[in-house]
């Protein structure tokens, strides 16, 4: 069993500023199909009443699909996604006037944003995004973000849809947020889902010390299952990875009075994953998000320990090449034993790195006739895991 900690586990959060808010469709439907004002109301009053104080607040929100639902007059429900993607269309501007409404009553100013994977796939496009969320934060705006479910079939076609968990670790990682605040409909993280098990332990830390732990109870088969009609397992795959990032993440019940203002004051209130990393500069955050890779390059024993000693990946050191990524286009960087060791900006193609691989630097230009330089990978353009 995973040991309980102090009730003051999340006392560091507290003077955070920069926060970004998740909340999914199970908090803003309070389980129904259709969006609950009732629910919605006091989380925008806690919203604002953090904003008058002074910090700066992104709301990354689901609530689309289950707008449009109620806008049509709850049609009979179907599983394809050009009906969601319907919906979706429908509902967006529902959802927005509905956020515009509330804000208003407490002389806030709202912006939207839809995003895909897609716009924030390249770099451009990441500082594209990123310069426009700190521009709007910059002016006191509050950004509501949302997957832009007409054009992104991902969310989706999910079992649970809409729910925006990977997003809003990206979303903290685009603007250098604090802490990201994902809401659910339990209480946070437990050993198996406590609607089902009553033996079930709620685990109000996530650190260094118990993750591992952690990670093996919630991987066994039994539990996955259970769970995966919430969509913890996401849940806890964005909090993992907002964490290598620097921010540090809480999973809490959006239906608990205050709940927000409680988290961001250091009292006890849900799952807070601690992050053990610094923050990194943008490109490495963005590297590790992993939503620009494009292939991956495996590589020998020594290469692998000569990029830990802040080397350059050579043509001499790859042993394999997966996929079909250009030059300039993100790789991960795997040793021989199936461990990843790198993202990193490729100076060559899928296709030249695997004409060249095994070769020294010398004899790039006469395999390829051409030569962008006696690397494969640049150490400038390496971000060790």
């Amino acid at each position: 069993m995973v040991r309980k900690v102090s009730k003051n586990a999340n006392q560091s959060i507290e003077g955070k500023r920069r926060i970004v808010v998740k909340a999914g469709t199970n908090v803003l439907t309070g389980g129904s199909e259709t969006i609950d004002l009732r629910v919605m109301k006091p989380l925008v009053d806690q919203i604002s009443r953090l904003k008058h104080e002074g910090n700066e607040i992104l709301i990354v929100t689901s609530g689309a699909v289950a707008a449009g639902r109620e806008v049509l007059g709850n049609p009979e429900p179907r599983r394809d996604i050009p009906y969601r993607q319907m919906l979706a269309a429908v509902g967006q501007s529902r959802l927005m006037h509905t956020y515009q409404e509330m804000f208003s009553e407490h002389e806030l100013i709202l912006a939207q944003a839809l995003l895909t994977r897609n716009d924030i796939d390249d770099w451009q496009g990441y500082l594209n995004v990123r310069d426009t969320l700190l521009s709007l934060l910059s002016m006191g705006v509050i950004p509501i973000i949302n997957e832009n479910d007409v054009v992104n079939t991902e969310e989706l076609g999910a079992e649970i849809f809409g729910d925006n968990d990977t997003l809003s670790a990206l979303v903290s990682n685009l603007v250098d947020a604090d802490l990201l605040i994902m809401l659910t409909d339990i209480d946070g993280l437990y050993t198996s889902d406590p609607r089902i098990d009553e033996s079930a332990e709620f685990i109000p830390l996530v650190n260094e010390k118990n993750v591992s732990q952690i990670v093996d109870i919630l991987g066994s088969k039994e539990t996955l299952h259970s769970w995966s009609r919430g969509g913890i397992k996401t849940k806890i795959e964005a909090a993992m990875l907002a964490t290598k990032w620097g921010v540090e993440v809480v999973i809490a019940s959006g239906l608990h009075p205050d709940v927000l203002y409680r988290v961001v004051n250091g009292d006890s209130e849900g799952t807070i994953f601690k992050s053990s990393a610094n923050k990194m500069e943008s490109r490495k955050r963005w590297f590790l998000s992993g939503v620009s890779t494009k292939g991956k390059i495996i590589v020998d024993g020594g290469a692998a320990k000569a990029l830990k000693r802040t080397g350059s990946l050579l043509p001499v050191g790859v042993q394999e090449v997966q996929g079909d990524f250009q030059r300039r286009d993100v790789v991960l960087i795997v040793d021989n034993q199936g461990q990843n060791v790198a993202y990193g900006i490729t100076n060559y193609s899928a296709r030249d790195v695997d004409l060249i691989k095994g070769l020294r630097s010398s004899g790039i230009e006469d395999k390829l006739g051409h030569e962008y330089g006696a690397e494969v990978v640049h150490r400038n353009n390496l971000v060790m895991l």
